[in-house]
């Protein structure tokens, strides 16, 4: 609902020709090779998003839409009274699942994310891991704002590239060429802007909905230990449940662009900055669809 940038900020325009951040990432999983895009709403928001969004996309590339309701709940299980907030993430990829035909991966609507990042984890994907994972990672240095805090997921990482946790972190700031954070005891610390990050760029085998689908069970089951009416369901937290119990590996790749996301008004002239620059640079077109 964009409650901190105090709007709608997958509806605002921002690119040179009134693009939206979500015309660039179907662009650029377009010209990855990308086949289809699922695009994960509200059903009363339906009508609207196809008119104003949806229907541009028809005639480049397959166009589908899921519903995350709020009742989409396994057998014996009922929405908590008073419950009206979402549940998360992992249900969110779970309202995909009957229109998933293959490997997929997982963006959130309002990051750009630069075109690196789609043919990595296409090319990810094309290698037909049964049960491995794709991450792209960014360094943190090309993901935070000249100013004010944000929350990243710091990556743990083994010589291979292979993911070993991630860990939420709170109140990032830029800090020259690194960043600091203030920890719960208002301790300062010290980041390297090298260190990777996770931007929730992911690419799933489709055998992984089914470890969605368990763990979706489990948590419901256990939210008698948790605040009902609160508690979100979010894919991190199912992933690295799963590198700890050792089913499966999480492949870490670089990004290799810079990302761009808008989670303060403040960041909005920067991005629009950026977008235009890649324009006349001839990265992109312009309007982009012509």
């Amino acid at each position: 609902m964009g409650s901190r940038y105090g709007g709608l900020k997958q509806l605002e325009a921002l690119g040179p020709s009134g693009e939206l951040l979500l015309d660039y990432s179907v662009y650029d999983a377009v010209g990855a090779g990308f086949d289809q895009v699922i695009f994960v709403i509200r059903k009363d928001f339906e009508n609207a998003f196809d008119r104003l969004i949806g229907g541009r996309f028809k005639g480049r590339i397959g166009v589908s839409y899921a519903y995350q309701e709020l009742a989409d709940l396994p057998a014996g299980h009922m929405v908590p009274e008073g419950r009206t907030k979402p549940w998360g993430t992992g249900q969110a990829v779970l309202a995909a699942r009957d229109l998933i035909r293959g490997p997929f991966a997982v963006i959130n609507a309002d990051d750009y994310y630069g075109p690196a990042a789609y043919r990595s984890i296409r090319a990810f994907l094309d290698q037909g891991h049964p049960t491995d994972l794709g991450l792209c990672v960014w360094s943190l240095r090309d993901t935070l704002p000249e100013r004010g805090t944000v929350s990243r997921g710091v990556c743990s990482l083994d010589p291979q590239g292979r993911l070993l946790q991630v860990t939420e972190i709170r109140k990032i700031e830029r800090q020259g060429q690194g960043a600091c954070y203030l920890d719960d005891q208002g301790q300062v610390h010290s980041l390297s802007g090298l260190t990777p990050v996770s931007m929730n760029f992911w690419g799933f085998p489709p055998s992984f909905l089914s470890r969605l689908e368990e763990g979706f069970l489990a948590f419901l089951d256990g939210l008698d230990q948790a605040d009902p009416l609160t508690a979100e369901y979010l894919l991190p937290v199912q992933v690295g449940r799963a590198l700890e119990d050792g089913r499966l590996q999480v492949q870490s790749m670089p990004a290799g662009d810079t990302w761009y996301g808008v989670t303060n008004q403040e960041d909005k002239a920067r991005v629009e900055q950026a977008l235009a620059d890649m324009a006349q640079r001839g990265l992109y077109p312009a309007p982009l669809w012509a």
